[in-house]
């Protein structure tokens, strides 16, 4: 996710003065900033957190003009405000594959096979959620859940939200792989 827009140096020099009017601590809050962002785009399950979190710069960059004289406040809730958004936008626009069918027993094969590696991907709290969840069926499913979440100390409803985002990424990673897969 690229814009067209690119800001120019009159641009970034104006953002940086607008962060702070040492232009050394404006450097450095600009890189707490960004890191910031590229850490919670990637928690959310975004696969481009880095390229997003430049669009989100970006976009700030672009409105300096308009907020530098009026906004008052933590400029980083500005800058969240603005990657939740861009976010959004990405997840909206967002037009996944479906992996390959599962007819021939080769290709099942490949699928289970791409599983299993991008499981191994995964770091091992997220591994270990993926795989309890999924583990059971009927009131066990249920009880299993319940359980999950109380171990973890959230809600039900932000395991399910956890479960969602390491679907989304156990979803891209077997698509990838199946293609490179079909390549070879």
């Amino acid at each position: 996710m690229k814009s067209e827009w690119e800001p120019s140096q009159e641009d970034f020099d104006r953002f940086l003065a607008w962060l702070d009017t040492d232009r050394e601590r404006a450097g450095e809050k600009y890189e707490q900033i960004r890191r910031k962002l590229v850490m919670i785009l990637a928690n959310r399950g975004c696969t481009i957190a880095d390229e997003l979190a430049d669009e989100t710069v970006n976009r700030v960059i672009r409105k300096i003009p308009e907020i530098a004289a009026t906004y008052s406040g933590d400029q980083r809730l500005y800058f969240y405000g603005v990657a939740k958004r861009v976010l959004m936008e990405h997840w909206n626009r967002r037009d996944p594959q479906p992996p390959p069918a599962p007819d021939p027993a080769e290709n099942t094969e490949v699928l289970y096979d791409c599983l299993e590696r991008c499981l191994d991907e995964l770091d091992a709290e997220s591994r270990l959620i993926i795989r309890e969840y999924f583990s059971q069926e009927k009131r066990e499913k249920i009880d299993t859940r319940k359980g999950l979440a109380e171990r973890f100390g959230i809600t039900p409803n932000t395991l399910r939200m956890r479960v969602h985002r390491i679907k989304a990424i156990l979803f891209d990673c077997i698509v990838e792989c199946s293609r490179r897969s079909e390549a070879s």
